[in-house]
């Protein structure tokens, strides 16, 4: 289990899918490639780590082998639900100005199965069932895997994270 890490007096509160190969090992969150390029875009649009609580919807590293190595597998809707309670815990307790959606297993997981990435980022949202303000974006590793859009993708995330800023003050 990998559960979330930052102050509880964070400001805003970053949730990913599921931890990485990285994350599994070390036990924490966001501190693999994904993690690296989320920090240093959050650092460049000028979000203070200790502003910040990272956490995944789902708790545990689901993968498949591929030789020997671990690859990542999609969470199952049925681990998105077995974890709820948990991210339900987290934003409970640090009760931040801005929920930050990265990617779509997170964003389903607190908007539901309907939501989607492309269609809800670039703007904040208000979201009564959660009352707080919500930015929807990439998961920095499909920004890692775009490929030739992957200049692109990234200037996405930087245009979502500066809303988060803004959002801030």
């Amino acid at each position: 289990m990998v559960f979330g890490e930052g102050s509880i007096r964070a400001r805003a509160l970053l949730v990913g899918e599921q931890p990485g190969d990285v994350e599994d090992q070390q036990g924490r969150p966001f501190v693999g490639p994904a993690g690296v390029l989320l920090r240093t875009v959050a650092q460049e649009v000028g979000l203070r780590e200790r502003d910040l609580y990272l956490t995944n919807a789902v708790k545990h590293f689901k993968w498949r082998p591929k030789g020997t190595r671990r690859i990542h597998d999609t969470p199952s809707w049925s681990e998105v639900q077995a974890c709820d309670h948990w991210l339900r815990v987290e934003l409970a307790s640090i009760r931040p100005e801005v929920l930050v959606l990265l990617g779509a297993t997170a964003a389903q997981a607190i908007l539901g199965r309907s939501a989607r990435v492309t269609r809800l980022r670039g703007s904040v949202l208000e979201v009564p069932e959660v009352d707080v303000p919500v930015v929807v974006t990439l998961h920095p590793s499909a920004v890692l895997r775009a490929g030739d859009r992957r200049h692109e993708r990234r200037a996405e995330l930087v245009s979502d994270l500066t809303l988060v800023r803004q959002r801030l003050g």
